[in-house]
């Protein structure tokens, strides 16, 4: 039987082929430490309909590493150019970028990332020595040039300075946080990626699991909506591209996998009974952006 592919699914679940070079579902999966997520479950998403996988190596160390992620791209074979593959990059100079690219791609068995995005960019400083000649950008700029890389971006908490780097020009996508508890990129962010067209990939959608949990306020017969809910509520931002999962093991993969048979937006009553659990989520979880 045929796996499906992103042509299958319903408009508003595709991205338009534009944003990365590929047509792909805009339910991304992502790597994270301390699951029971197999080669195999990674391989099962593919065949679900999933075409964009999110893997951060060992990003904070420099290097690459060997885990399920890294596995199942590796083993992909002719099946790698049908896939986005996005990696997290540490390297903040271009000495250190050529090593860790070396790495990445002997681990992932392939001769080019899709996305590479520099991990946790988070000071204005930080982001201004990057850009100085002999920093990671600058060996960026060269691998995108030879084909190595096709996409360059950042990831980063810091709202602001997100919309600043997208404004730079230095970048082709960038990686926010940006769920129902955590709203300030409608404001911060997307109307600059808006104007630049530039694809925004999307984590944290159940806000590390919060907004699966009841939030003071609720009414005692609240029924806190499930994971696949959130990651819809999400999606419902156009200027979002890509909304990444990260299940814990096979049962949360394939609940997560229900959002792929999506046939359009969330309706407008369920939309804000969502967005009113949220902001009490938000009332509630302590101080965060």
């Amino acid at each position: 039987m045929r796996s499906p592919t992103a042509t299958d699914l319903h408009p508003f679940m595709r991205c338009a082929p534009e944003a990365f070079g590929k047509p792909v579902a805009r339910l991304g999966l992502a790597s994270r430490g301390r699951t029971t997520i197999s080669p195999d479950d990674v391989l099962h998403a593919l065949a679900r309909g999933v075409g964009f996988l999110n893997w951060p190596g060992l990003a904070e160390e420099g290097k690459a590493d060997r885990d399920a992620f890294s596995e199942a791209i590796a083993a992909l074979g002719p099946r790698r150019d049908e896939v986005v593959i996005c990696a997290q990059f540490g390297a903040r100079t271009a000495a250190e970028a050529r090593r860790e690219m070396g790495s990445l791609l002997k681990a992932l068995h392939t001769d080019y990332v899709d996305v590479l995005t520099l991990y946790y960019v988070e000071e204005r400083e930080e982001w201004n020595h990057l850009r100085r000649p002999g920093g990671v950008l600058e060996f960026c700029h060269a691998a995108k040039k030879a084909g190595v890389v096709r996409r360059i971006g950042v990831t980063s908490h810091q709202r602001q300075l997100a919309a600043q780097m997208a404004q730079s020009g230095e970048l082709d996508v960038l990686m926010i946080r940006y769920n129902a508890a955590h709203r300030g990129a409608e404001r911060d962010i997307f109307p600059v990626t808006r104007r630049l067209g530039l694809p925004i990939i999307s984590y944290t959608a159940t806000r590390w699991g919060a907004l699966l949990q009841a939030a003071p306020g609720n009414f005692s017969d609240y029924e806190v909506a499930r994971a696949p809910a959130w990651y819809r509520f999400v999606l419902q931002e156009p200027a979002v591209t890509i909304v990444l999962c990260a299940p814990h093991n096979r049962a949360e993969l394939d609940e997560d996998l229900t959002v792929l048979s999506a046939t359009g937006p969330l309706s407008f009553d369920e939309h804000t009974r969502l967005a009113a659990h949220g902001a009490r989520v938000r009332e509630s979880a302590g101080h965060f952006q």
